[in-house]
C-alpha cells in the first residue's frame, strides 16, 4: 500500500524528469499542475507515461481530464495502488 506522501513523491521526481527546473517546494497542491510547470502536451504525457513505468498503473485517455492539480494526480495513483 502506497502512502499519500510516497504517491507525492513519486509524482514531483517524475515531474522533475521531464522539467528538471521545477521547484517542487513552490508547487500549489490545488492547481493546474501543468501550468505551474509550464508542460506542453507532449510533455504532459511523458509525465503520465513515466507514472506509468514507474507504478505500473495504466491511465486511460478518458482519465486525463480528471488529473488536473497535483492533488487530483496523487488521489488518482493512489486509488489505483490501494
Amino acid at each position: 500500500m502506497m502512502t499519500e506522501e510516497e504517491a507525492r513523491d513519486v509524482v514531483i521526481e517524475t515531474l522533475k524528469n521531464i522539467a528538471p527546473e521545477i521547484a517542487h517546494e513552490d508547487l500549489r497542491h490545488d492547481r493546474p499542475l501543468r501550468y505551474q510547470v509550464d508542460l506542453d502536451s507532449m510533455d504532459w504525457l511523458n509525465f503520465l507515461l513515466g507514472l506509468n513505468k514507474r507504478l505500473g498503473i495504466e491511465i486511460p485517455e478518458s482519465d486525463y481530464s480528471r488529473l488536473i492539480t497535483l492533488d487530483d494526480v496523487v488521489d488518482y495513483l493512489l486509488s489505483k495502488v490501494g
